[in-house]
C-alpha cells in the first residue's frame, strides 16, 4: 500500500510537500524518489502521485474526490490529563471520527493554561493530522477544543453537520447530542455527537441539561477509553458492520 500524505492543494496539477512530510517519506518510511505516494487535500481530494524526491510530487492518476462519509461522527470528551488528549484523537482518527472536541465540563480536574490553549489544541490537529495519514483517509477530522460543556447544552444542543455543494461539504452546525451514563440506552446513530466525561462523571445539572444517555457496556472505563470505544462503534455503525439495537 503506498505511503499517504496531505497537502495544501490538490488543483494546480503539482503538489507540493510540507518540510515534514519530506522527512517522513524519506528518513521515516525510507522510500525512493520515483515509488507511489497517495496525496490528498485534507477535503476529499485524492490522487495518486510519484515521489520525484525532496518537495516535489508528481501525479500519475486523475484527481478524485470523495464525499464525506453520512451521518458526520463527532465524539467529544472532558479534558484529562498529561497525553491521554493525544492518545485519543490519535485513536479517534483512526476509527473515522469526523469531529474530535476536548469539552471542559464542571469536573474536569484537567486545565489548560490560557495562553498555551493555542499550542495544545495545535499539538493535537498534529496528531490528528499523522493519523489520517496511517489510516488513509482523504478527509482529515475537525478538531476543537476546549469547549465548554454549555455549548453541547438545551434546546439548541447540536452535532456535526454538512453543507452542500456551494459550502464545499464544510462543517456547519449540530445534530443530536447523548452523553456516556453507566446503564444508558444502546448508541445509535440517531445520535451521532456523543460525550464523555470526566473520571468524576457528570453533575445532575450536565446529565438534566442533555437528556439523550448511551452506554458502553457493564464496567467503568477511563475517559479516553470510553472516548475512543464510543467512536469505534458509532463508525460500525455507519458502515453496517453492526446493526442497531431496537
Amino acid at each position: 500500500m503506498a505511503a499517504h500524505v496531505f497537502v495544501d492543494d490538490l488543483s494546480a496539477g503539482r503538489p507540493a510537500l510540507a518540510e515534514d512530510d519530506v522527512h517522513h517519506l524519506s528518513r521515516v518510511l525510507r522510500l525512493r524518489p520515483g515509488e507511489a505516494v497517495s496525496v490528498s487535500d485534507g477535503r476529499g481530494g485524492w490522487q495518486l502521485c510519484k515521489w520525484a524526491g525532496g518537495k516535489a510530487l508528481e501525479p500519475v492518476g486523475e484527481l478524485v474526490r470523495y464525499d464525506r462519509p453520512s451521518p458526520l461522527l463527532t465524539v467529544g470528551f472532558a479534558l484529562t490529563k498529561g497525553d491521554h488528549p493525544q492518545w485519543a484523537v490519535q485513536k479517534l482518527t483512526e476509527a473515522g471520527a469526523d469531529r474530535v472536541v476536548v469539552v471542559m465540563s464542571a469536573r474536569c480536574v484537567a486545565r489548560w493554561p490560557a495562553a498555551k490553549h493555542g499550542h495544545q489544541l495545535e499539538r493535537l490537529r498534529q496528531v490528528a493530522r499523522q493519523a489520517a495519514m496511517q489510516s488513509r483517509r482523504p478527509w482529515l477530522p475537525v478538531v476543537e477544543g476546549p469547549v465548554p460543556f454549555s455549548e453541547f447544552a438545551g434546546p439548541e444542543q447540536g452535532g456535526l453537520e454538512q453543507g452542500g455543494p456551494e459550502q464545499g461539504g464544510a462543517v456547519t452546525g449540530w445534530s443530536a447530542v447523548a452523553l456516556a451514563v453507566p446503564g444508558g440506552a444502546p448508541l445509535t446513530l440517531s445520535t451521532p455527537t456523543v460525550l464523555v466525561g470526566p473520571e468524576g462523571g457528570w453533575t445532575e445539572e450536565e446529565l438534566a441539561a442533555v437528556p439523550r444517555h448511551f452506554g458502553l457496556g457493564p464496567h467503568v472505563l477511563r475517559a479516553e477509553t470510553a472516548a475512543v470505544a464510543a467512536g469505534v462503534l458509532l463508525a460500525a455503525l455507519r458502515a453496517g458492520l453492526v446493526a442497531e439495537i431496537g
